[in-house]
């Protein structure tokens, strides 16, 4: 018996990794995949579930290939002289000029919550999307402390990018009741995220946002922490995990299109194949089982 609100998709971040992502997910919407009760994003995870929950293929691989790598968004001259290194406010403007968002199947969707850092504790807050909050919180989670000089504020408190405090919200999604976890990872299986090299120059960039300077020092083993969930679930837990191939290239600042394009092109073939075994295809084994199916 499948209980309510037990089947959860979560998307991490990762800046333009989330390419992968958008071909994950706009291989769903090609075979009308939406078997979710819920959906939880990070940073670029939440704008890639927007697309995705609205039913708007392509639409955020337009936002990422278009956009993301025009120097209105990114613009290391302008951080140089003491403005931001993205501009997540112009991003969000002009991504919905051109490409507006179905709000009418946003809001009749699943449930879809983004994930904020809380500067003044350094904690994870994690904000239902409506269509009261929903430039705020979607501006907040990308936000990416130092490369976004002043943090954005809203319903009484400022918030930086999600990924500092919950990269891969999968116990989040576990404590509000999900049992069937679907994550999709913006780095390969093998990934493991290395601490901070210089901590002494991250608390002094970030010596304004000491809760944050905090919960980056402590990012890696949270990450970790998460991924560790991930290959060991709960007992009547599972969770699928949809991950970029090893030979995946994309970077958190890669601009070259073709480098984007195969990393979009991965996605879709990884979306496809995650359908694929759901419908028991082909055989697994006992090591990667429940990453695949």
């Amino acid at each position: 018996m499948i209980l309510e609100n037990s089947r959860a998709l979560i998307v991490e971040g990762g800046a333009m990794r989330g390419i992968f992502a958008s071909g994950v997910l706009d291989a769903f919407m090609a075979s009308d995949f939406h078997p979710y009760d819920f959906a939880m994003g990070v940073s670029a995870g939440a704008s890639n579930l927007v697309g995705y929950l609205s039913q708007q293929p392509k639409r955020s691989y337009k936002v990422i290939t278009e956009l993301a790598t025009t120097s209105a968004f990114f613009n290391p001259k302008r951080f140089l002289k003491g403005g931001d290194l993205v501009d997540v406010n112009w991003l969000w403007q002009e991504a919905n000029h051109r490409y507006p968002i179905d709000k009418m199947r946003l809001f009749n969707s699943i449930p879809f919550w983004a994930t904020v850092t809380n500067v003044t504790n350094g904690h994870a807050d994690y904000y239902r999307i409506d269509e009261s909050n929903i430039k705020e919180t979607l501006v907040a989670t990308a936000a990416l402390p130092i490369a976004v000089k002043t943090p954005p504020c809203f319903s009484g408190g400022c918030y930086t990018d999600g990924g500092v405090a919950d990269s891969i919200p999968v116990k989040e999604a576990y404590r509000r009741g999900a049992r069937d976890i679907t994550v999709i990872l913006s780095h390969p299986l093998s990934y493991h995220m290395n601490p901070t090299k210089h901590p002494w120059l991250m608390k002094k960039l970030l010596s304004r946002y000491p809760g944050v300077a905090d919960a980056m020092l402590h990012r890696s083993e949270n990450y970790n922490a998460s991924l560790d969930f991930i290959r060991n679930p709960p007992a009547g837990t599972i969770i699928r995990v949809i991950a970029p191939p090893e030979s995946f290239s994309v970077k958190r600042l890669s601009m070259k299109r073709e480098i984007l394009d195969e990393g979009y092109q991965m996605g879709v073939a990884a979306g496809e194949e995650h359908m694929v075994n759901l419908q028991g295809w082909h055989g697994l084994n006992e090591e990667n089982c429940h990453f695949c199916i």
